[in-house]
C-alpha cells in the first residue's frame, strides 16, 4: 500500500473531483458515511456523545458525522469552533447549515468565548478540529480544550488524525497539546506518522476508511513510502519446480556464536533451515561443534581455528549469501577477522547483532560494506552506530540519510519495522505482533534473511519477505501459545506455516 503525505492525498482529492465528477462536498459525504458506520458499530445511540468540530474539512467530516449520527437515534453535543466568524470552509459552511435542518440540535457555535462542557470517563468524543491541513502545532485556547479532553479519560475517536498531530513528520511534538485518541479512523490512507512509535499513545488504535478515491490517481501517483501487505508478498515470493535440487535451491553461510552465545546460532540456523535454501553452513568457534550438530542436524558446520571466539572468516566456498553476528561477540580478534572479511568480499552481506557491536566499536568498517548490505540493528544497536536518538523519527531520518551515504539497506526494527533503501524508499512491515519482543526472534530473522537471499532474492526482495514473514510467524506461534508464551525457537518453527499462509490466496 503506497503512504503518501498530505500534498500528495491533496492533489489525489482534487484528480478524484475532476476524473469521476464528484465535488468536494460529496467526498465530505463519503467519509462521514464510513466513519459514522464504524462508531454505530462499536457504540449503541444511549452513548453520551460530544463532537468537536474546527472551521476547515475536518470540521465539516464531523459535522456531517453528527448529523448521520443524529439520525440514527444519537444525540450528540456539538461545537462548532467559528473563533472571530466567517473563518468556515465552503464545505464547513454547507455541512453545519443541512446540520441545522434537523431541527432540535444540541449545538454550540463559538466565536469568541467558550465554557468548557462536562466530560467524563463515559463520554465519547468525536474529535474533529484539526486534520492534515494543520502545519504547525496548535495555540491559544485550542490548547487548553484539547488538553481538557486528555485529562477527561473519555473515550477520544480522532477522524484522520489527532488534533495538533501532524500526518507526515513531527519534530519536537508536545503531545500534552495533541489529541490523545483511543481510535483514529484515516481516510483512504494510512499516515506516516502511524508507523512511529512516537506517536502510539495518540494514535491509539488506528483503521483506514475507503471513500474510494480515484484508483488510477493513486496508481499513477508516486512516493517512496509503502505498508508492506500480504498481497505484495505473496506476488514476490517464488514457487519452487517441480524437479528442483538442493543445488538448485542456495547456499548460505552463517557466521555466528561464541563460547556461552551458542544459541544465537541455533536461532540463526533454524531460521534459515525453515527458510527454503538448499544448503547451510555454520561456522562458529570449535565448541559450537556439539552444539549445531545436535540441535541443527540439517546444518553442516565449518570451525573456527580458536575453540570459543571467531577468529578467522575467510570464506572457503562460493556462498551465495553470507550472514554476520549472532552471539560471536566482540573480542578484538574477533573484529579485526570481520573487517579482515569485510575487505574481501563484494558480495551484499547480512549484518546482525554483535557484528553491528562491532562496527560500533570500530566505526570505519561502515566504510568497507559491501554495496547493497543489510544491516538489521534494533533501536539499541543503531544508537550504538550512529549516535544517540530522542525520537523513533530522528532515528529514521538518520537512517535515511545513512543508507544512502554507504549505499546499504537498514531494517530499523520495531513494531512497524522501517526498511530503509538507499534509493530513499522506506517500506514499513504490517504484519507480526508484541510476541516477536523476545531474545533470540533477530537471531531468527537473519537466518531467515539469509536464506532467501541464498535463494536468488535480491537484498532488497528479501529483507521484505523476511521481515513479513518474521511477523506472521510470531503470530501464528501466539496463537498457539499466547503473545507473552512465544520464544524465539517457536517464531522458528512456524516460518514454513507462515510461508504457506502467505502464498494461499
Amino acid at each position: 500500500m503506497k503512504i503518501f503525505n498530505n500534498d500528495i492525498i491533496k492533489a489525489i482529492d482534487k484528480a478524484t473531483m475532476e476524473k469521476d465528477g464528484v465535488t468536494s462536498l460529496e467526498l465530505v459525504e463519503r467519509a462521514a458515511e464510513a466513519i459514522s458506520c464504524e462508531i454505530i458499530s462499536r457504540w449503541r445511540p444511549n452513548k453520551k456523545v460530544s463532537i468537536f468540530a474546527g472551521s476547515g474539512n475536518n470540521g465539516a467530516d464531523a459535522l456531517a458525522v453528527a448529523r448521520l449520527l443524529i439520525e440514527q437515534g444519537y444525540n450528540p453535543e456539538i461545537f462548532l469552533f467559528n473563533i472571530g466568524g466567517n473563518r468556515l470552509s465552503e464545505e464547513c459552511r454547507a455541512c453545519r447549515d443541512k446540520l441545522l435542518k434537523l431541527g432540535d440540535v444540541d449545538f454550540t457555535e463559538v466565536i469568541d468565548n467558550f465554557s468548557l462542557p462536562a466530560l467524563s470517563s463515559n463520554h465519547l468524543v468525536i474529535d474533529g478540529l484539526f486534520g492534515t491541513g494543520l502545519n504547525r502545532p496548535i495555540e491559544g485556547g485550542f490548547v487548553t480544550i484539547v488538553r481538557y479532553i486528555n485529562e477527561s479519560q473519555a473515550t477520544v475517536v480522532s477522524i484522520d488524525v489527532p488534533s495538533g498531530l501532524l500526518g507526515d513528520w513531527n519534530p519536537n511534538p508536545i503531545n500534552r497539546n495533541i489529541i490523545h485518541a483511543n481510535l483514529t479512523l484515516a481516510i483512504q490512507f494510512p499516515r506516516l506518522a502511524f508507523f512511529l512509535k512516537d506517536n502510539s499513545e495518540l494514535i491509539g488504535e488506528w483503521k483506514v476508511l475507503d471513500i474510494e478515491l480515484n484508483a488510477t490517481a493513486i496508481k499513477e501517483t508516486q512516493t517512496n513510502v509503502f505498508l508492506v501487505e500480504k498481497a505484495e508478498i505473496r506476488r514476490a515470493i517464488k514457487r519452487r519446480d517441480s524437479f528442483a535440487s538442493k543445488s538448485d535451491c542456495g547456499s548460505t553461510l552463517l557466521i555466528t556464536g561464541s563460547y556461552g552465545m551458542m544459541g544465537a546460532a541455533v536461532l540463526c540456523a533454524q531460521g534459515a533451515v525453515r527458510s527454503g535454501v538448499g544448503k547451510i553452513t555454520v561456522h562458529s568457534p570449535r565448541c559450537g561443534y556439539n552444539v549445531i550438530q545436535s540441535a541443527v542436524p540439517e546444518a553442516m558446520f565449518v570451525a573456527d581455528k580458536h575453540d570459543i571466539i571467531s577468529t578467522d572468516m575467510n570464506l572457503q566456498h562460493n556462498y551465495d549469501a553470507v550472514a554476520v553476528g549472532p552471539g560471536i561477540g566482540v573480542n578484538e580478534l574477533t573484529i579485526r577477522a570481520f573487517e579482515d572479511f569485510l575487505k574481501k568480499t563484494n558480495k551484499p552481506v547480512i549484518v546482525d547483532a554483535d557484528a553491528l557491536n562491532c562496527i560500533a566499536l570500530r566505526p570505519s568498517l561502515l566504510n568497507y560494506l559491501p554495496a547493497n548490505s543489510i544491516l538489521t540493528p534494533h533501536a539499541g544497536e543503531f544508537d550504538r552506530i550512529f549516535g544517540s536518538h530522542s525520537s523513533d523519527e530522528a532515528r529514521l531520518k538518520k537512517a535515511m540519510e545513512r543508507s544512502k551515504r554507504y549505499g546499504i539497506i537498514i531494517v530499523l526494527k520495531g513494531r512497524h519495522t522501517a526498511i530503509v533503501r538507499h534509493d530513499g524508499k522506506i517500506y514499513f512491515n504490517s504484519s507480526g505482533n508484541a510476541s516477536l519482543a523476545t531474545a533470540g526472534s533477530g537471531d531468527v530473522l537473519t537466518g531467515l534473511m539469509a536464506g532467501l537471499m541464498a535463494q536468488g532474492y535480491g537484498p532488497e526482495i528479501a529483507s521484505l519477505i523476511a521481515v513479513y514473514t518474521h511477523g506472521v510467524a510470531g503470530e501464528i506461534a501466539s496463537d498457539k501459545h499466547g503473545i507473552l508464551g512465544v520464544k524465539a525457537g517457536d517464531i522458528a518453527d512456524n516460518i514454513g506455516k507462515a510461508l504457506k499462509q502467505i502464498m494461499t490466496i
